[in-house]
């Protein structure tokens, strides 16, 4: 019976999800807004068929532990550092002012101090699952806004767990001892430097190991389970050894896989899950959403709207621009942060926990989540409709201008792509190569070739290789199946590409051509063909006659292969 309500759970929030994001989507709205619908529609304040959120939030959690995972992927200790100063100093200010506001409206309402500090910090902390959505859905995961804003992110979750460890410290009952509070913040702090000592020094140095044995095996099945397992078991090792949110976890996890070869096969092969988790994060905040309980406190919620969309992203964009970042990427930092989600939830639910919270506050919290996740996508997008008009600032690069670009993608290095790629080399083409195999990616390497190591019918790898910049793609190495599948994610990616591809049988050739080559070679059929020119030649025919005949050798050779 557990199990049928399990299924039916996911089933049905996902089921929902798809209907309500879809129609949204198709009305212009972000898919977001209609996975928050989905949530109330199946909630317990609605009519009709009730989910079971305890269910849904496990589900969630997976959701978060993966895109946080593949957040790290891509987001380089380098790209940390450099963003430090901003980061820190901005996620402290940022998170005092809003703090500071939150307190001030608790007071003024004639809540304790204690009640009024909680409720301010619920305020003061974006969500992790909407920040990173939205960056990756406008391809801004690499630019300096979303380095800033993950950074930033980075630093709001250790001091949620700082807080949240304080908490009980503060507020169990009893004297408050100062050696005890004190005791607190360096043990978690200490645990918190372990995890990162322990991550980079000793996972740094395994995790790379074990993905290059298990990737030597050449089983797409094991590849993906290694990354599952490493993903999840560091997430929750972290959350039980050193105290810290399995986001930061699977965050680290994610920066040391990132650091290896195997960064681009890890998105692309290993986390095809992750958006439909995620999804169920937003389906999980939507059935907490009750409307009843918000009818006597709708001057409250106005407030605390006030403060996530007003407050808090004016005090992020004059402390960017103090820091020397301008105006540009200092509202985009803004705006990506002005809204609430899981860590505020979590403070909240302690608040309520420890009997510090007034009665309905922690539904007011709720609200306010859902109402600045639903709109934050469509802030974001009206600050990038703004980009042109903004005066004395170039467009900020996108998230692929970041990375080098090439004319010309390879996929496959035996020796067909080895030849092709020598060629375009010395054409002044210069490729970069799409190659699965590990010792063919290390070939590569060794040969002077960029190379993106992962399976080139995900259409993440493509767009690592910059396939939508690239003019020309050729298949040099796959079946005719996974070249197929190679060639309409290329297409949908850029439709102006020119791809060539390889076939080993020349009734593989319609195959490609039908989904989308513009040129398919075929080795049978180029050897038979090769041969009966030799031959003609040879007895004396002209270069005309030796066309015809090509071409009556080719149609005569497609007609026997479709009878076969």
């Amino acid at each position: 019976m557990h199990e049928t309500g399990l299924l039916l759970t996911l089933t049905a929030s996902l089921a929902a999800a798809l209907a309500l994001g879809f129609i949204t989507e198709r009305i212009g709205l972000s898919p977001i807004i209609g996975y928050l619908a989905a949530g109330i529609l199946v909630g317990p304040y609605t009519p009709g068929f009730v989910a079971d959120r305890a269910v849904a939030a496990e589900f969630a959690e997976i959701g978060i532990i993966l895109l946080m995972f593949g957040v790290g992927l891509h987001f380089h200790l380098k790209d940390l550092v450099a963003v430090r100063t901003v980061a820190i100093t901005g996620a402290l200010a940022q998170i005092a002012v809003a703090t500071a506001l939150g307190a001030l409206l608790g007071r003024m309402l004639g809540w304790s101090t204690g009640a009024s500090l909680v409720f301010g910090l619920s305020l003061s902390v974006a969500s992790t699952v909407m920040l990173t959505r939205v960056l990756a859905d406008n391809q801004a995961i690499d630019t300096p806004i979303g380095r800033i804003s993950i950074g930033w992110l980075v630093v709001e979750d250790i001091f949620t767990v700082i807080v949240l460890v304080l908490l009980p410290a503060l507020f169990a009952g009893g004297a408050v001892q100062t050696a005890s509070i004190a005791t607190s913040v360096v043990g978690a702090v200490g645990k918190l430097a372990l995890l990162v000592v322990f991550a980079f020094l000793v996972g740094g140095r395994l995790i790379p190991r074990v993905m290059r044995s298990v990737a030597a095996t050449r089983s797409r099945e094991l590849f993906t389970l290694t990354v599952l397992v490493l993903a999840l078991g560091i997430a929750v090792g972290s959350a039980l050894a050193f105290g810290v949110s399995m986001a930061l976890g699977a965050f680290l996890a994610g920066m040391i896989v990132g650091q290896s070869e195997f960064s681009f096969r890890a998105a692309s092969d290993a986390l095809p899950m992750r958006d439909a988790f995620a999804v169920l994060f937003f389906v999980s905040m939507g059935m907490l959403f009750d409307p009843a309980a918000l009818v006597e406190s709708r001057g409250l919620l106005l407030e605390t709207l006030a403060i996530i969309l007003a407050g808090k992203p004016l005090a992020a964009f004059f402390i960017v621009m103090l820091l020397g970042h301008g105006s540009r990427i200092g509202a985009g930092v803004a705006v990506v942060l002005a809204q609430i989600g899981e860590f505020s939830l979590i403070l909240a639910t302690a608040g309520d926990q420890l009997n510090i919270l007034p009665q309905g506050v922690t539904s007011v919290v709720v609200a306010a989540a859902i109402v600045s996740l639903a709109l934050n996508p469509l802030l974001y997008r009206a600050i990038s409709l703004l980009e042109p008009k903004w005066k004395g600032r170039a467009p900020e690069s996108s998230a692929m201008e970041d990375h080098a670009t090439y004319p010309a993608v390879v996929v496959g290095y035996g020796p067909i792509g080895q030849l092709v790629a020598r060629l375009l080399q010395y054409g002044d083409v210069p490729p970069v190569i799409i190659e699965m195999n590990v010792q063919t990616a290390r070939r590569v390497k060794e040969d002077g070739y960029p190379i993106v190591h992962g399976d080139a019918s995900r259409p993440g790898v493509l767009e690592a290789a910059g396939i939508d910049a690239a003019n020309v793609l050729v298949i040099a190495g796959p079946t005719a199946a996974e070249s197929a599948e190679i060639i309409r994610n290329a297409r949908s990616l850029n439709p102006t590409l020119r791809v060539l591809a390889r076939a080993v049988y020349l009734g593989e050739t319609e195959r490609m051509r039908a989904a989308g080559a513009d040129e398919v070679f075929s080795g049978e059929g180029e050897v038979a063909l090769a041969m009966s020119a030799h031959i003609m030649a040879f007895l004396g025919a002209s270069p005309e006659q030796i066309d015809r005949e090509r071409q009556r050798v080719r149609r005569e050779m497609l007609r026997r292969e479709a009878k076969d």
